[in-house]
């Protein structure tokens, strides 16, 4: 399992989080360093992880290409503007992503194939920056939200905007559950569930303080962080809190990833989500404890003593991990 964390400071961090044995006899996991350098001229906006292939996007106009099975960086690819989002899109049955979305500042969104890095379209979806791009687990369609109090959605078939509405405050997260059949759009302290047919406004989910990241778990859970410095799961069905991991850091709340294996094979598996604070510090949880402890205790820690701006993650097993 690897996560990966970019900072202001211009650093990419990686980290590996071996598989989890749950035993009383054993020490606490561990989040092992694999690599960290400068990777960019300029702060890091944006990473996403898929399968062994991680990129990063900064202020520098650059999409940095990173191989986690050596611990390198094999590439990079100019961009048009400061990348303020990247997505992939990785079918289940491959290890390696087939397609990366890239939001960026001026507006545009630039569609890549990743099996080689060659860039195929660059598409004006919106008249000010994008801050957030999704992709459907279909790979046919991807969501844009924009400064310009906007909702986008880009065929990513014919490669060409098809849809775009006002929206009543600007959103800045946008993402699909796992299934494809609903997203979220978080609007400071409001995240709002619809349906992905047609858009329509399930609930809305109120965090009371500003929330800076979201991602979907399993079973319809929505992990969300911020300004609150808590994680919280929310059932998506209900609209009600499932349990939340008070004070899980001590500065906000950057980055949420999970990291379980997400097949659903065995209920005993465990569900790992990693979460990042602007603080620098990278946390490991077992969200099982959470269910009976509102404050349970880390699996696994990492200080960077950075200001961690972003964080992904993949449950990718490498050969010599398994």
């Amino acid at each position: 399992m690897s996560i990966v964390a970019g900072s202001y400071e211009r650093f990419i961090w990686g980290f590996n989080l071996k598989t989890l044995e749950i035993s009383q006899s054993e020490p606490p996991q561990t989040l092992i360093p694999t690599f960290t350098f400068p990777s960019h001229t300029s702060p890091i906006k944006s990473v996403s992880v898929a399968g062994s292939v991680a990129v990063s996007g900064g202020s520098d106009d650059t999409i940095k290409i990173y191989d986690l099975s050596t611990s390198s960086e094999i590439g990079s690819l100019l961009h048009s503007s400061t990348v303020t989002s990247l997505a992939f899109f990785a079918p289940s049955s491959v290890s390696f992503p087939r397609n990366l979305l890239a939001g960026a500042d001026d507006g545009t969104v630039s569609i890549y194939d990743a099996d080689p890095f060659v860039h195929l379209q660059t598409l004006t979806v919106h008249k000010r920056g994008v801050n957030d791009v999704a992709i459907h687990p279909s790979g046919k369609l991807g969501l844009t939200v924009g400064r310009d109090c906007c909702l986008g959605m880009v065929n990513l078939i014919r490669g060409r905007r098809s849809f775009y509405c006002r929206l009543d405050k600007e959103a800045t997260i946008v993402k699909f559950d796992n299934g494809g059949g609903t997203f979220f759009m978080v609007m400071d302290e409001k995240v709002s569930v619809h349906e992905s047919e047609d858009a329509k406004l399930v609930l809305e989910l109120d965090n009371r303080k500003r929330v800076l990241c979201a991602t979907p778990g399993l079973n319809g859970i929505l992990f969300t962080g911020g300004e609150d410095r808590n994680i919280t799961a929310w059932d998506t069905a209900s609209g009600k809190v499932a349990y939340c991991i008070e004070d899980a850091h001590l500065a906000r709340v950057k980055g949420i990833v999970v990291l379980s294996k997400n097949d659903g094979t065995t209920d005993d598996d465990p569900n790992i989500v990693a979460s990042a604070s602007s603080d620098g510090i990278i946390r490991v949880w077992d969200v099982r404890m959470a269910k009976k402890d509102n404050k349970p205790t880390p699996l696994a820690q990492a200080n960077t003593k950075s200001r961690l701006t972003c964080l992904a993650g993949s449950s990718f097993k490498f050969k010599s991990e398994c």
